[in-house]
């Protein structure tokens, strides 16, 4: 039996069904909540290594789930949701949630959307505190303490901008982060010419890291959304 502890919150009790069917036959432990006080309650009792989230729960909207949990954890959060809009996996995502899967949904796509998560998890608990002032990804390498970046042992000369917008991705790899996060963290703000800005900026930042910007090998775009920092 795989170690692994994941909650599924579904009120939908044939959703939770297959959802708790198939990632039980992939040996994964598991609790259910059926609505949100429960899932809280759930996420403190037993601390579990991932939530599956619905977002139409019948006491309260998922994504008030995800801000009530994020004020005291970072367990990993995937949002499973008919709502297909980008402005609803843009308020879950700034919410807090590392991963959005829209209904109806293939188990094969479940599970990959967990093994992902679970692979983020394995990387950072393998990054000992002494190994945390460098990041190493693929031919990526980025010295905290020196304030450098390097692709290939060859030093790039990143602006300021750049360099925080690469480190803010590395420092969340696997985890889509939005428009609106990536802004407010850069520039304190988020209004409609800074995130034009950023995608300027990303677009010069990947010309330096990537070998082919039109198959990008580091850094993901999710459209209409933000961008992901993939594991090499």
């Amino acid at each position: 039996m795989n170690k692994s502890l994941i909650l599924v919150v579904e009120d939908d009790q044939a959703v939770r069904n297959l959802i708790t069917t198939t990632i039980e036959m992939h040996e994964y432990k598991y609790r259910i909540a059926a609505n949100g006080e429960s899932a809280i309650m759930e996420t403190i009792s037993y601390n579990p290594d991932v939530i599956l989230l619905d977002l139409g729960l019948p006491d309260m909207d998922g994504t008030e789930v995800i801000k009530k949990i994020r004020s005291w954890s970072k367990i990993p959060i995937i949002v499973i949701s008919a709502r297909s809009e980008d402005v609803d996996k843009i308020e879950a995502l700034d919410a807090g949630a590392d991963d959005y899967l829209t209904k109806p949904f293939s188990v094969e796509e479940l599970l990959a959307r967990l093994r992902v998560t679970f692979r983020r998890l394995t990387y950072i608990q393998s990054t000992s505190e002494d190994e945390a002032s460098v990041f190493i990804n693929g031919e990526l390498k980025i010295d905290y303490a020196a304030g450098c970046v390097y692709m290939s042992e060859m030093e790039l000369h990143l602006t300021p901008i750049e360099y925080k917008m690469l480190c803010l991705l590395a420092k969340n790899v696997g985890k889509v982060l939005t428009h609106t996060y990536i802004t407010k963290e850069i520039w304190g703000s988020s209004w409609d010419n800074d995130v034009a800005s950023l995608r300027v900026f990303m677009a010069t930042l990947r010309k330096k890291i990537e070998k082919d910007t039109q198959a990008p090998q580091y850094i993901q775009t999710h459209v209409g959304i933000g961008y992901r920092m993939l594991k090499v």
